[in-house]
């Protein structure tokens, strides 16, 4: 608990901490002191004489523990210690978006390392976390379409969602692009958020699902929803595999962009082409340039003072010093 404490912990007056190097000093000035002061006797043997150790001798260090204790405590406590909270206000206008992931089979090619799903999962988790005054939401599709995460600012919660997302979370297999849009749209038609975008991550070959790609395209030209697609993946063979689902034959990976050409030009969005795991970063990059929130972050700074405690340990070892020198550590001329 405490440490957890300290990050927290600043000094109103830093410059007075330096004089804590007095103390190691002080000790070693009262101790040369004491042994200078220490009388002597010779005798000729200490086999007549009991012990004079005692119990008070063993505690005749602690009045200088105590002193040295108080003095530190005395310092620290003239430098304020303040334990220190930060406060952000955002303020402004964000962009509620959604982004739309494919999870089709045809999402697990492995043109992309590891594969098309794994790789726009990760650049779609950076992309996110670079967005801290937009709402975001998750939907995913393969022959039908879910909202597996409903628009929120809390970014934390969007990114484990992310982690989930994997091929065959929906029984049926497909590539429903229309009913994944359509999800998106329903998911963004109800915000009152000046600027409203889907992101659709896919590799275009649109088959299955109950909505048709332009009923989609419609519905988010009506509620004012760019679309920026995104289309994954190569026209390429990849070489034989034995240790893949495909077995030792080559795996032809289809890919077709003109739909989500048009349905980027259709609805004010823009369309890209990652034919890597660079490229699809860079799309991402060119998303984030092209729709800016307008957001202002103040920082407030509170303190809260921390100098009372060293106040009282100081004033405390002085008082246990005092009482102990006048009663058992009493000296005697």
């Amino acid at each position: 608990m405490l440490f957890d404490l300290l990050p927290n912990i600043v000094f109103a007056y830093p410059w007075v901490l330096p004089l804590l190097v007095v103390i190691p000093y002080l000790i070693y000035l009262k101790r040369s002191r004491k042994h200078k002061e220490t009388a002597s006797l010779q005798v000729s043997t200490l086999q007549h004489y009991r012990p004079l150790y005692s119990w008070k001798l063993r505690f005749r260090p602690l009045p200088l523990i105590l002193r040295s204790i108080a003095l530190a405590s005395l310092i620290i406590a003239i430098a304020r210690p303040q334990e220190k909270f930060t406060e952000e206000q955002t303020s402004g206008e964000g962009i509620d978006m959604v982004l739309c992931f494919d999870i089709s089979g045809s999402m697990t090619s492995q043109d992309f390392k590891p594969d098309r799903l794994e790789a726009a999962k990760e650049i779609a988790t950076n992309f996110v976390e670079n967005r801290p005054g937009d709402r975001i939401g998750i939907v995913i599709f393969s022959s039908q379409s879910f909202t597996l995460c409903p628009i929120t600012s809390d970014h934390n919660t969007v990114m484990n969602q992310i982690a989930t997302i994997q091929n065959g979370y929906l029984t049926e297999d497909g590539t429903a692009i229309g009913s994944g849009l359509a999800t998106s749209v329903d998911r963004l038609k109800d915000s009152k958020a000046k600027t409203k975008i889907v992101v659709l991550m896919t590799d275009g070959v649109d088959f299955g699902g109950v909505i048709p790609p332009d009923i989609a395209e419609k519905l988010a030209k009506l509620y004012g929803i760019k679309v920026y697609c995104i289309g994954i993946g190569t026209n390429q063979v990849l070489d034989a595999n034995p240790n893949g689902k495909g077995g030792n034959q080559p795996e032809k990976l289809s890919f077709n962009d003109n739909l989500l050409k048009h349905i980027s030009s259709e609805t004010g969005g823009q369309y890209f082409t990652a034919a890597s795991k660079e490229s699809l970063a860079e799309s991402y990059k060119s998303i984030d340039k092209l729709e800016k929130s307008k957001i202002e972050t103040t920082t407030y700074n509170h303190f809260t003072e921390k100098f009372l405690p060293f106040v009282l340990i100081g004033l405390a070892c002085i008082l246990i010093e005092l009482l102990l020198s006048l009663t058992v550590l009493r000296k005697f001329p």
